[in-house]
């Protein structure tokens, strides 16, 4: 599969049956996404793997970061939960773009996984910058919790789902003020 069929074909997957990648084999595909343009090449990212009943801990910590008791269900619906974390605390560059250099790795990373035959979806939550799951993740300081990648195995489809292309043109524009009329096929490298 090519780079442009992975992106094109890729979709979240709410649903996930309970087969997930190894240790090693999430080790292979990060060292693979951690190849994103980073400016500086300061690698402002790490993940945190949860799996089994790391999970719990990560329950109890949504619950509590909802101000309830108890534990969330949301952990228990993928086996392999892949937190996030930008790291945010050189001065050297703007934070923005380490969040983005992080953003960009989770996204490389939901790809790989993808095309390995993993279902992939990429989960938030309003309280994911709060401080009982920054505690809960050992965020350091500096670090921001970006939100998980749920990891699965693909469930069976009795039919294909058919997804909206994007329509390119509505999203792509030229520069204002340019040189109106001018093709951008006609720009000399």
């Amino acid at each position: 599969m090519s780079a442009l069929e992975a992106m094109r074909d890729r979709r979240s997957w709410s649903k996930v049956t309970d087969l997930a990648p190894t240790g090693p084999e999430l080790e292979a595909f990060v060292a693979a996404a951690g190849r994103v343009a980073d400016h500086k090449t300061l690698r402002p990212w790490r993940i945190i793997e949860i799996r089994g009943s790391d999970r719990d801990l990560l329950a109890r910590a949504l619950n509590k970061a909802d101000g309830k008791r108890g534990y969330s269900s949301k952990p228990r619906r993928a086996p392999l939960i892949i937190a996030l974390v930008a790291d945010v605390s050189s001065k050297k560059i703007p934070a923005w773009e380490q969040e983005a250099a992080a953003s960009g790795v989770a996204h490389m990373l939901s790809l790989v996984l993808d095309e390995a035959g993993f279902g992939v979806f990429w989960r938030t939550d309003d309280n994911t910058r709060s401080k009982a799951l920054a505690k809960a993740h050992g965020l350091r300081k500096g670090e921001v919790l970006l939100g998980w990648l749920y990891v699965g195995g693909k469930p069976q489809r009795s039919r294909p789902v058919r997804r909206k292309t994007v329509d390119a043109a509505k999203h792509i524009s030229r520069m204002p003020g340019g040189k109106k009329g001018r093709k951008v096929d006609d720009v000399s490298h």
